[in-house]
């Protein structure tokens, strides 16, 4: 489908400077990735600490991103442990004229494949004029897509797509094949963006696009033209910078708004505890972090 095409960085938690949500700060981020170019957004999922945001907080956030996305593409991640909170997000992005709705399962307690459906089906229902977009992550939600869940999840017309964020590769090509010419999968770990596109995925979901948006629309472009050498050396040099945002004791995210904040000027505060924030000593990794992706932009863009 031509409207989930491309990369659509993961929106990041942004947070006033006592750590409040700001929408003020939301709508300057999504300024700045519209203006890098970026195909869509992908709204409230782990990126932007959803299990740690209120629902006022998560709706605030998507008013302020749907106001300023100006013509693109942006994907709710409405899931709450749950189901209704997350079917009211899920009415209330519908509201807003997103593009689609997305969501996890229910996390904690492992759920039979049927409850897992019933949960998904249920948000949908929230939502019945808005593709619905699995979101398959397994090492954090702890129940993994499969086959004949996925073959149950297809009976709903609205469901239009998996964002695949486990790690076998082959997951691409078995969703594509259950779901069709019209469905979308979206490859999900930053590392592999260009196996997953290998593979089928028509896009790509990262925690990481944001950081450094320049790099990652480059290798999509490079897998487009076939020109996979040039996009494997992306790959590899995002990599590397990936080992580098989470190789600090702060969470990655927090060391992502740091580089930012540096790099760019773009304040978005820090992290919501319990995830770690930066600290002054490890200001100089974030100095590191900075030179190689500008230096990687500077060679491969």
């Amino acid at each position: 489908m031509e409207k989930f095409s491309g990369i659509f960085p993961a929106f990041y938690a942004c947070y006033d400077d006592e750590g409040n949500v700001s929408p003020r700060r939301a709508a300057l981020m999504t300024a700045y990735l519209r203006d890098k170019g970026v195909q869509g957004l992908y709204v409230g999922g782990s990126s932007g600490e959803c299990i740690y945001l209120d629902k006022e907080e998560r709706k605030a956030t998507l008013e302020a991103v749907m106001e300023a996305a100006d013509g693109m593409q942006i994907i709710a991640h409405v899931a709450c442990n749950n189901t209704r909170d997350s079917m009211e997000l899920a009415a209330h992005a519908q509201k807003l004229g997103v593009a689609a709705i997305a969501a996890i399962p229910p996390i904690y307690f492992h759920l039979p494949d049927h409850a897992v459906a019933q949960y998904w089906n249920d948000i949908s229902s929230a939502a019945p004029d808005t593709d619905f977009i699995i979101y398959n992550i397994p090492q954090l939600a702890g129940v993994a897509l499969n086959e004949k869940l996925l073959s149950v999840m297809l009976e709903n017309p609205r469901v239009k797509g998996v964002k695949n964020s486990s790690m076998p590769t082959q997951d691409i090509q078995r969703w594509l094949a259950l779901g069709g010419k019209d469905f979308t999968v979206f490859n999900g770990p930053d590392e592999q963006l260009i196996s997953g596109l290998v593979m089928g995925a028509q896009a790509g979901i990262g925690g990481t696009y944001a950081a450094m948006p320049e790099l990652y629309l480059k290798l999509f472009r490079c897998v487009q033209k076939g020109d996979m050498e040039k996009a494997r050396a992306i790959q590899f040099a995002c990599n590397e910078i990936i080992s580098a945002l989470c190789a600090t004791p702060a969470n990655m995210y927090a060391v992502i708004k740091a580089t930012l904040r540096m790099r760019e000027g773009l304040s978005l505060g820090g992290v919501r505890a319990p995830l770690c924030n930066v600290t002054e000593k490890e200001m100089a990794h974030v100095e590191k972090c900075c030179y190689m992706i500008n230096a990687a932009i500077t060679r491969y863009v």
